[in-house]
This record gives C-alpha cells, sequence and structure tokens, in this order.
C-alpha cells in the first residue's frame, strides 16, 4: 500500500510538469527557461520585499495576493502588506534595488526564479518587481486538485519605453471606474503610458475653476473634478503607469470656442448691430459643441494675442495636475478653411512672412512650447506639427497611413531622420475593429528605412488608440480588449516573437484573467443580448454574433453622421467583435477539409452549416417578439441559403450551376445589415 502511494503521488508530480511552449505569459520574457519540478502553492504562501523601492511596492504586493487568492480560493494567512523586510521567511522575496520615477527611460527589467522551495523577484526598480509579479500571476498553474508555479528562470525587459493607450472621453465621456479598470489591465500586460484625449469638438472633460465656461457651456456637465484628475493620476502612478493628458488645438476646437467665441477664426458679417462685438467692432462668431464624427472647421485664431492668453492660463491651471514631463497638445487635422477666409489672419500671415497654413501652425505651436516649459512639460503633438521650424523637443506622434492616403509609417521616418523622438499609432488604431494580426504584426521599427543607431533610438515606441465616436463605457472595454494585450507584446517583446497562432492561444487565457481586474468586455456581451432579444434567451444571439463582425474602418458610421454622440448603441454591431471566433474555426476546418476531404473533416464544415441553419430558424422564431431583432435576420437568412446549398456541394447534390452558387455566396458579402459582416465570406468563397 505504501508503495502504491509513492506511485500515485508520482504520478501527479508528473502529470503536473509543464512545457514552456505551454505557458500563456503575455507579452512573452525576452528569456523563459522551465526547469523539472513545481513550487505547491498552500495557504501559508507569504511575501517580503527588501531593498529600497517606492512605497507603490507595498500595495502592488498586496493586490497581487488578493488576485492570486482569488484564483486559488486557499485564504492565504498574509494581508496587507504595509512595510520592509516583515516576513524574512517568506516563500516569495522581492528585492528592489531604488525607487521606481513614473517616465521614459527607467529601467523595468526585472529577474524572476521559481525554485521548489523558494521564489524570487529582483529588480532594479519596483517598477520591474511589478512587472514581475505580473508575470508570475501568469505562470500559475493547477492539477485537478491544487496550484502551482512551475520551477523556472524569467529575465525580462521591454524592447521600447513608450507602451502606450490613448483614451478619447471627449467624443464619449468615461467614467472614473472606466478609467480605472483599464489602467489595471494597462498595468497586467506591461503597459506604462496612458494617453488621455480630454478635450475635442463634443466636449471639454476638465474642471476648470477659473475659467467655468468651460464646464458650464462646452461639457455637457460631463467632466472630471480636478480631484478626480489628482485620483487617477495617482492610481496610474500607483501601477506604474505614466499620464500624458491631451487639449487639442488649435483645430478640434468646437468645444473651447464654444465657451470663449471670441478667440475663433470664423469670420461673421454683422447683421443689423445685434450679434455680439468684439473690441475692434467684429461681429464674433457663434458655435456650438459638435454632436457627430468628423473633421471640422473651428479653429483658434492665432493671430488674437487673447489665444495665447487664454490657453496660457489654461496650461497654468491644468499642468499642475499631471506631474509627468509630457504634454499632447493634438494639431491634427486642421484643415485651415477659418483661416483661409479671415482677412485679419491673412494679413497677419503676409506681416510674419508665413507662406502655408502649414506655417502658421508651427508659429500657433511653437508659442505653446514656453507655456509648458514653464511648467516642466514637454510637448507632444500629432504628426501634423512637424515642420521645418518645429522645436527638436518636440515628440510627434505618428498616426496617418493607407487611409489617409499616406504610406505607413512614413511620418515616423521622417521624425527621426529629421532629429525628433517619435510614438507610432498608425496600425494601432483599435477603434477601426481590424482583425488582431493586423495590430500585432505592426512593429514600430521600420523595416528597410536603414535607420542609424542613434535614428532608431529616437523610435519611443507605440500606443493604442481607441476614438470613442462608436464607444461608450458599456462597450469600450470590448473594442479595447483583448486585441490591446497582443499590440503590448508587440511593444515589449523581442522583435522575432511574431506567432500569430501562439499569440491567439495565450490571447484567449489573458481575455479571461482581464475579469478579474473588473473588465467587462466579456460580460457585457449578454447585457446588450438581452436588449436585443427582449430578455428572451440569448444563446442563438450568441451564436450569431460569433460569425459576424462590425463593419470595419469608419464605414459604419457613413460620413460620421449616422451615429450622433446621444446614439444608441446597444445594437447588434455593439455586440459583435473583430475576430468573430467561430469564423476564425470556420476557417481551420474549410482548410484542413480542402487539404484532405476525409468523412471527418467534412463532419466538421457541415457541422457549422447545420448549426447556421438551425440558427436562423430559431432567430426567425424569437424575433417575433423582439423588434431589435429584425435588422439581423436578413443576413442570417443569406448564411442559412448558403449553408443549406454548400451542404449539398458536399453531399456532390447541388443542382446550381457555378454562377448562381457564386451569387449565393457572394450575397453573404453584404454590408447592408445591422451595420455588421459575415466574418465567414471569405471560408465560403474557398468552398467554391
Amino acid at each position: 500500500m505504501k508503495y502504491l502511494l509513492v506511485l500515485l503521488l508520482a504520478g501527479v508530480t508528473s502529470s503536473a510538469q509543464i512545457k514552456k511552449e505551454q505557458l500563456n505569459l503575455m507579452p512573452w520574457p525576452q528569456s523563459v527557461v522551465v526547469n523539472d519540478g513545481n513550487f505547491a502553492l498552500n495557504k501559508t504562501f507569504k511575501v517580503n520585499i527588501t531593498g529600497n523601492p517606492n512605497p507603490r511596492i507595498f500595495d502592488g504586493v498586496t493586490r497581487f495576493l488578493r488576485r492570486l487568492d482569488g484564483r486559488t480560493g486557499m485564504f492565504f494567512e498574509q494581508g496587507f502588506i504595509t512595510k520592509l523586510n516583515e516576513v524574512p521567511n517568506a516563500t516569495l522575496q522581492i528585492n528592489c534595488t531604488k525607487a521606481g520615477k513614473i517616465g521614459l527611460y527607467e529601467d523595468e527589467s526585472y529577474h524572476l526564479d521559481i525554485k521548489e522551495n523558494q521564489i524570487t523577484i529582483n529588480a532594479t526598480s519596483d517598477l520591474g518587481a511589478l512587472h514581475g509579479l505580473e508575470t508570475l500571476l501568469q505562470m500559475l498553474q493547477n492539477t485537478n486538485n491544487s496550484f502551482y508555479f512551475p520551477n523556472s528562470k524569467v529575465s525580462d525587459f521591454p524592447r521600447f519605453t513608450w507602451r502606450g493607450l490613448m483614451i478619447d472621453v471627449s467624443r464619449h465621456f468615461q467614467p472614473i471606474d472606466v478609467i480605472k479598470r483599464n489602467i489595471d489591465a494597462l498595468a497586467a500586460v506591461k503597459m506604462n503610458v496612458f494617453h488621455w484625449h480630454l478635450v475635442d469638438d463634443q466636449g471639454w472633460r476638465i474642471e476648470m475653476k477659473k475659467h467655468r465656461k468651460l464646464i458650464d457651456v462646452a461639457s455637457d456637465g460631463m467632466y472630471y473634478t480636478q480631484e478626480e484628475i489628482k485620483n487617477i493620476v495617482k492610481y496610474a502612478d500607483e501601477r506604474g503607469i505614466l499620464v500624458v493628458p491631451e487639449i487639442d488645438v488649435p483645430g478640434h476646437g468646437s468645444a473651447i470656442l464654444t465657451a470663449y467665441p471670441e478667440i475663433g477664426s470664423k469670420v461673421t458679417k454683422l447683421t443689423g448691430g445685434t450679434s455680439e462685438k468684439n473690441i475692434e467692432g467684429t461681429a464674433i462668431a457663434t458655435y456650438g459643441i459638435e454632436r457627430n464624427a468628423g473633421i471640422f472647421s473651428p479653429t483658434l485664431d492665432p493671430s488674437n494675442p487673447k489665444t495665447y492668453q487664454l490657453l496660457s492660463e489654461i496650461f497654468d491651471e491644468v499642468c499642475p495636475l499631471f506631474p509627468g514631463a509630457y504634454f499632447h497638445i493634438g494639431g491634427d487635422e486642421n484643415e485651415g478653411k477659418d483661416w483661409d477666409s479671415n482677412p485679419k489672419i491673412q494679413e497677419f500671415m503676409k506681416k510674419n512672412k508665413l507662406a502655408t497654413n502649414h506655417e502658421l501652425q508651427t508659429y500657433f505651436t511653437m508659442q505653446l512650447v514656453p507655456m509648458l516649459k514653464k511648467h516642466g512639460k514637454q510637448l507632444m503633438g500629432w504628426e501634423e506639427i512637424l515642420t521645418k521650424n518645429m522645436s527638436k523637443d518636440a515628440i510627434i506622434h505618428s498616426w496617418r497611413g493607407p487611409n489617409e492616403g499616406v504610406v505607413a509609417g512614413q511620418s515616423l521616418v521622417d521624425a527621426v531622420k529629421k532629429g525628433y523622438k517619435t510614438v507610432l499609432s498608425n496600425g494601432y488604431y483599435i477603434d477601426l475593429m481590424y482583425p488582431v494580426a493586423s495590430h500585432y504584426l505592426n512593429d514600430p521599427m521600420p523595416k528597410g528605412a536603414n535607420l542609424t543607431t542613434e535614428e532608431k533610438a529616437r523610435i519611443l515606441g507605440g500606443e493604442a488608440t481607441m476614438w470613442t465616436e462608436l464607444v461608450t463605457p458599456l462597450t469600450i472595454d470590448s473594442r479595447l480588449w483583448p486585441r490591446t494585450a497582443a499590440i503590448a507584446e508587440r511593444l515589449w517583446s523581442a522583435e522575432d516573437i511574431t506567432d500569430v497562432a501562439n499569440m491567439r492561444k495565450r490571447l484567449d487565457v489573458v481575455s479571461f484573467r482581464l475579469e478579474e481586474l473588473g473588465i467587462t468586455h466579456i460580460r457585457n456581451k449578454a447585457v446588450i443580448l438581452r436588449n436585443i432579444s427582449n430578455n428572451q434567451k440569448i444563446d442563438l444571439l450568441e451564436e450569431f454574433s460569433n460569425v459576424c463582425e462590425p463593419l470595419k474602418g469608419y464605414t459604419r458610421n457613413k460620413g460620421g453622421t449616422e451615429y450622433q454622440m446621444y446614439s444608441p448603441f446597444t445594437l447588434f454591431a455593439d455586440v459583435c467583435t473583430p475576430d468573430a471566433k467561430d469564423a476564425l474555426a470556420f476557417d481551420d476546418a474549410v482548410t484542413q477539409y480542402l487539404a484532405n476531404k476525409s468523412p471527418e473533416n467534412k463532419a466538421k464544415v457541415a457541422a457549422f452549416f447545420n448549426k447556421w441553419i438551425a440558427v436562423n430558424k430559431g432567430l426567425t422564431e424569437l424575433s417575433a417578439n423582439a423588434p431589435l431583432m429584425q435588422p439581423l435576420l436578413p443576413l442570417s437568412k443569406k448564411l442559412n441559403d448558403a449553408s443549406q446549398e454548400l451542404l449539398l456541394v458536399l453531399d456532390n447534390k447541388s443542382t446550381l450551376n457555378e454562377d448562381a452558387l457564386k451569387n449565393l455566396i457572394e450575397q453573404c458579402n453584404t454590408k447592408d445589415h445591422a451595420d455588421v459582416e459575415l466574418s465567414v465570406y471569405a471560408s465560403l468563397k474557398k468552398l467554391i
């Protein structure tokens, strides 16, 4: 009996051994070595901290313990960590040489060593230690009745120093809880910059004590108090994340000019003496908060001294809220229409020998440099600020690409060759609903650009961008995650980590784990589906959403006018996401079948067709009491019709000629229903 017990225990131990390829780490570390043996987890697990870290490490370790306890249900005996060397004999030892500073170029490296009786994390700073704790959480494995960490050594550091996410809170205001949970998610995937796009045509979102008109008439009552902003900055700091605010000027000026029309560029003729006038006796144009998406004319007047006086006073109040070294001033998409039509501005350009609107905008932007430098801030702007006379201290944010008729990444190359530091966002626009692979394979380091070592060093990294024209607090997480985690890996991991299939496998696990941080990308899907189904069963709608994706690019919102900022975003397109789950599985099944038309492979393909036929029947029945389902029924019917015919094709029983069959499949390529498209269309085409 004794020997039988030993054999059984040996079986459990061996089954618990894991290989490096089975780990679901993201971002993938620079070096991972998995050794024999495991560290078995139990309720006596404790953590000890030594060295000279920033106090943020104490809350960071406490959060780590609570998350680990939540996953394992072990009721750890250790509660809150409050001081150094609290438990010298703890099984997890963390040592930090120095306190980390929030900003660029800080040492974020760490070394994680897991042995059977001891785990150690050594890091230069607490920032690296926090990253090490995230990796350790991702290392957790289990058997049928236990949890363990595989014995291993991880040496890790980021490839790029700027690994960011921008959230636009002007188009759709995002409450504090949305911002906080996404900061937690950023920290979980080792991102370190939160770019807060606070001002645009659709609203001003910063409480102003001295210029209250900005919140009284230009915010719709939706803004962050200064105390809330300070709280967010502190929250981010505790998680190792830099907050970079953005006030977009001189274009995208509708909100600012709604409050202060006297600094606008639009010319308005006097109409019988009833118009408001400025000191010169010229009529002041009226502006309003923009309710649509798009590019609009309202632009600040760079020839008016009051413009700079107001901006200087705004920066004096806003800059102290953000202790970081960077301030984003936008500078994008200024068409200059109001400048062209304003005689006073044209005269100003002649007087100052400014030949083009680009030169005028450079003049404007250069006035902001000392305003920000006064508060220890470095100016950053979208790539349109890159002109021959722009200060070399400015950081150029590269965003345009083929969608804008520009070679992808060209502005990034231009910037570094001219001596500017730069951050890449082209290819990381996650609001466009492109598949995760397109972001994952988009590298900030351009191929074939022939850059010198010094020029490469000016590429700080990249930033995912979430513009919120079509995004509300209910849906934002489903647009951000899990794709942002793949972008995080591109910005952290080695350049040759590019296996998309392996990334998808790991991403599925990371996606699920983000829920413990409050991310709602999975759970809120059911909330919207219940709304669409009128609280009927949602399983069939869920199945159909697994083959549909939102229209890509900006085609969902034709001309930027189909959806206003107050339109409903509780519809079928708001449920669907890129990389529809069944579309990927169906494509795999089709590929296997075409390579080997065995009965087994044929059955896999047929199973999808039979499912979609049943889904269509069920959706039709449910729609009798669900008006919101009506727009998607034509699309479901097209997939049903194609599925029925392709089942006959698989059995060589189809009576349709080739053209008729192609036409049937082509019907599945429609973009005319429910603002979604069938993501199985390309795979269906393969079969004929």
